[in-house]
């Protein structure tokens, strides 16, 4: 339990250094992304190399997780809609965040979200924290919940509440997936790498 906590709190450093305003700045989001990302798959891979086994691809896994991204995108396109209705600051906090892509070369940043960022998240978040979770305490309901806030808590430090509801979406419906078909990890994998290359660069919302 002592090495998941290490990890959950390293992640939420990382993540408040990479969205905080305070520090944002000093930074290159992308590839403070890319290596953060990837250093916590591999702290999952050591700690508990199992997800590998449940990553079994498929006709069937990449039809679901082409599925799953157009769903996801779905979803958030009408809450955007909703978002935007109801709150003044909805649009200029997503907006900021489209922001960060600016000065970069879309066809890099779709690459680094499919083949790094999308499956390290889902490895660390679903493979490792949750499936942790679930098996710590026999309960992979709770785990699932228990990730799911964790996944959404480490966004808190961009004080940007439109991202940090981004991420309680996504992850409630990543986790539940994981939750319910954990032998469909690769369609999930698959269809995190995909939303982000949607959403961020080919069909922003």
């Amino acid at each position: 339990m002592k090495r998941l906590v290490f990890t959950i709190i390293l992640a939420a450093v990382l993540w408040t250094v990479m969205f905080s305003p305070w520090t944002a700045p000093a930074v290159n989001f992308w590839w403070m992304m890319t290596g953060s990302a990837l250093t916590l798959s591999v702290f999952a891979t050591l700690f508990s190399p199992g997800w590998w086994r449940e990553v079994k691809w498929s006709t069937s896994n990449v039809l679901l997780g082409v599925g799953i991204a157009v769903a996801l995108w779905m979803i958030f396109w009408v809450g955007d809609k909703v978002s935007t209705w109801m709150f003044d600051f909805a649009r200029p906090q997503v907006d900021s965040i489209y922001g960060m892509k600016e000065g970069e070369s879309p066809w890099l940043l779709a690459a680094l979200m499919l083949v790094l960022i999308g499956p390290a998240e889902e490895i660390f978040w679903r493979g490792y924290v949750q499936r942790t979770l679930s098996e710590r305490w026999k309960n992979p309901d709770t785990g699932f919940a228990a990730a799911t806030a964790l996944y959404a808590l480490v966004h808190a430090g961009s004080c940007n509440f439109m991202l940090i509801m981004a991420a309680l979406v996504a992850g409630v419906v990543w986790g539940a997936l994981y939750r319910f078909f954990p032998n469909r990890f690769a369609a999930i994998i698959l269809s995190h790498s995909l939303w982000d290359v949607a959403v961020f660069i080919f069909f922003p919302i």
